[in-house]
């Protein structure tokens, strides 16, 4: 059983322009809207590949409505908790030479009461069958600490814990030792410490590093220029695919999305590396933040190359 965790879910609101105009007006050629939040993006890959998942978190508002819908339509079960205010609404402005701007709302303040309830909520869920998915930002009012609160808890019952997030969150998170993570390589060099792009090599012994400490799985997507994976005894690198991409974001909750569904699915490593590459590269194909189709999917996989590491 796959959980995903969004506490600070989104509607995502892509528009297409032709050059970002500042202070000037912008015709807008395109409009789409999708239910997003990274936990949100993973249950919706998930479901196009043909798995099953249930999506929790916060919402708040009549944006937390239109969310819950989205859910409904694409029969993800979900069991949110609604909270007072307003889910964010982020909008994403894509230029024809392929410029992003991003503009995001901060979301609901989410009391401590509310976080109990959470926290409750997931221990319910928690077994020795299940894998929780820990992805994105958290909203105001909820401490840098909760995603480290939420492995301890769900790791006393013998869960599995996926994670995904930046900064002070994934700092703290990894003090809990999540049996998997997926940085990608800014959020690596950052969490290093470093003020420079790092080369692959550097990439994987920070990686191997983190490895030492307690984490079984990680996977960093690199953007165009592929991912590399690193598990106690298996390093390897894969070059990006080469397709149409329209946009790059969501590529990385898609890959999420693929190391969840082929954990739950039982996949061997070198399936599950597919898998990852062939989902992500599939993902910036899409319009907004979409998920790619299982057809798309697999049309990519044998595309796959796998470079094992020394």
């Amino acid at each position: 059983m796959i959980v995903t965790v969004t506490m600070n879910p989104a509607i995502d609101k892509t528009v297409d322009v032709e050059a970002l105009e500042r202070g000037g007006l912008n015709r807008i050629s395109h409009v789409e809207l999708d239910a997003g939040g990274k936990g949100i993006n993973v249950s919706k890959t998930i479901s196009q590949l043909g798995g099953k998942s249930i999506a929790t978190g916060f919402i708040a508002g009549n944006s937390g409505k239109i969310i819950l819908n989205v859910m409904n339509e694409w029969k993800i079960e979900n069991d949110f908790i609604e909270v007072e205010g307003e889910t964010r609404t982020n909008t994403k402005v894509f230029e024809k030479t392929g410029e992003l701007t991003e503009l995001n709302e901060l979301g609901p303040t989410v009391k401590e009461k509310d976080v109990e309830l959470l926290l409750e909520k997931l221990d319910g869920y928690a077994g020795e069958d299940t894998l929780f998915v820990l992805a994105g930002s958290v909203p105001q009012g909820v401490e840098k600490d909760v995603y480290g609160r939420i492995i301890e808890l769900v790791h006393k019952k013998g869960a599995k814990v996926l994670l995904d997030a930046d900064g002070e969150l994934f700092i703290k998170a990894l003090e809990a030792k999540p049996d998997m993570i997926k940085p990608n390589r800014v959020e690596l060099e950052q969490y290093a410490g470093l003020d420079y792009i790092a080369s692959e090599q550097e990439i994987q012994l920070i990686a191997e590093g983190l490895m030492k400490k307690g984490i079984e799985t990680i996977a960093v997507s690199m953007g165009k220029n592929g991912a590399i994976f690193v598990t106690d005894g298996y390093k390897a690198r894969c070059p990006g695919l080469n397709v149409k991409a329209h946009s790059t974001v969501g590529a990385g909750d898609a890959m999420v999305a693929a190391l969840s569904y082929s954990f739950d699915q039982g996949l061997s490593l070198e399936e599950t590396i597919k898998m990852c590459m062939a989902v992500s590269a599939g993902a910036v194909t899409t319009i907004g933040t979409k998920p790619p189709t299982r057809e798309l999917v697999d049309s990519l996989i044998g595309q796959v190359e796998i470079e094992r590491i020394d």
